[in-house]
């Protein structure tokens, strides 16, 4: 019998986003009406040292640049967080302004929230971001990092989601294809995986459905067409609505929680991390997960289905599993655990760590040793389905 929803939805405290092409020109505006006087852009080498988005954004400030720090590495270790605040303080900044993808954007995070520590303050830095890939960790209070020994840690508040992002396709261009492209798979992750989050609001789930309709759509178009800024657009709008301003902390669901855990220990970025690690769990649920999580995951094929996205001509499986592996395969972004350097020895610690996620839940027809032989059929690449359904 179908079940009457019932729920809430708290909304983060994320005012404004200002997205289309040039949309970077609201940025001085968009200072000035936080009452904020200096920023400190906050980004990593590769922006600054490779591309020209850096300076439109110091461009774009002009007096209302305090300084830039330079240097935020992949899963924003916290050696560059601890320096940052140093720049911070020298600086007299009293907001942060990150720049590129999901590092640049969780360390201005973590940095506001060490920042406030220190100061023992009782507001938080604002923060403005400003992404340039499709991770889309700019619409949650988590603040990913990795700590003194490599470990991937987060701190969380309400307050540390940013008062207003900026989605502008012309700052993406200079953005590497595969980093693009696995990032997108990163905002297929958060969509798909939230399909099966507990207490999943009603609003958040159709949102998700048309993420993943929109990623199955853009992605390929943008593939095709690098410099297509209506493509590159309608991503970075679909990545804002896979993970629709999210108040609660903590991972999404098991095929994040194994990334988080593969990703900093083995330095494998988080776009490819969701590469591997999606449609295996998918496949996972759709085969053992609770009957509610199967019917949301069902629904999802048939929203792909009626919009008659050519993407789906190369996923003959009729499941959304097949249709996630179908399209990492159309991107060029298939890999295994192996070639990444996994030792296979490692995979039954990441299951127990990542299995965590799960919260006992009795209504999972499924554990870490599940997980564990998933984990051994992404290593080594076995069919996806043969390798699920032998579990």
């Amino acid at each position: 019998m179908p079940t009457t929803p019932s729920g809430s939805y708290r909304y983060s405290q994320l005012d404004l986003v200002e997205y289309g092409p040039n949309s970077l020109s609201k940025l001085p505006e968009i200072v000035k009406n936080l009452g904020a006087k200096k920023a400190l852009v906050i980004t990593g080498n590769s922006i600054a040292k490779k591309t020209d988005v850096l300076k439109q954004v110091e461009d774009a400030l002009g007096d209302k640049l305090g300084d830039t720090f330079v240097g935020i590495g992949e899963h924003a270790p916290i050696s560059d967080i601890k320096a940052a605040i140093e720049k911070l303080d020298k600086a007299g900044a009293d907001i942060l302004v990150s720049v590129g993808g999901g590092s640049p954007v969780d360390a201005s995070k973590a940095i506001a929230y060490y920042y406030r520590e220190q100061k023992n303050a009782d507001k938080y830095l604002p923060h403005i971001a400003i992404p340039t890939t499709l991770s889309a960790a700019e619409y949650t209070i988590n603040a990913g990092y990795k700590d003194e020994n490599g470990n991937k840690v987060s701190a969380s508040a309400p307050e540390l989601a940013p008062k207003a992002i900026i989605l502008d396709a012309t700052l993406t261009l200079s953005t590497p294809e595969r980093l693009w492209l696995s990032t997108g798979i990163r905002a297929l992750d958060h969509a798909v995986e939230s399909l099966y989050r507990p207490h999943l609001p009603y609003p958040i789930l159709h949102l998700a459905y048309a993420a993943i309709r929109d990623l199955f759509h853009w992605l390929p178009v943008a593939k095709a067409n690098p410099t297509d800024l209506n493509a590159r657009q309608h991503l970075l709008l679909a990545a804002w609505i896979s993970l629709f301003p999210n108040p609660q902390p903590g991972a999404l669901g098991l095929s994040h929680a194994l990334g988080h855990k593969l990703g900093a220990k083995y330095n494998i970025p988080h776009g490819i991390t969701s590469c591997l690690t999606l449609a295996p769990v998918v496949a996972l649920y759709t085969n053992k997960g609770p009957p509610t999580d199967k019917t949301h995951l069902a629904s999802a094929v048939q929203h792909l289905h009626l919009s008659g996205l050519p993407a789906l001509r190369v996923a003959p499986p009729a499941d959304l599993a097949g249709h996630i592996t179908g399209l990492i395969k159309m991107l060029g972004l298939d890999t295994t655990l192996k070639e990444w350097k996994v030792p296979k020895e490692d995979l039954k610690d990441i299951a127990e760590q990542a299995s965590a996620v799960l919260g006992g839940r009795e209504d999972v027809g499924f554990g870490a040793r599940d997980v564990e032989k998933l984990l051994g059929g992404i290593w080594d690449g076995s069919p996806l389905l043969e390798s699920v359904h032998n579990l």
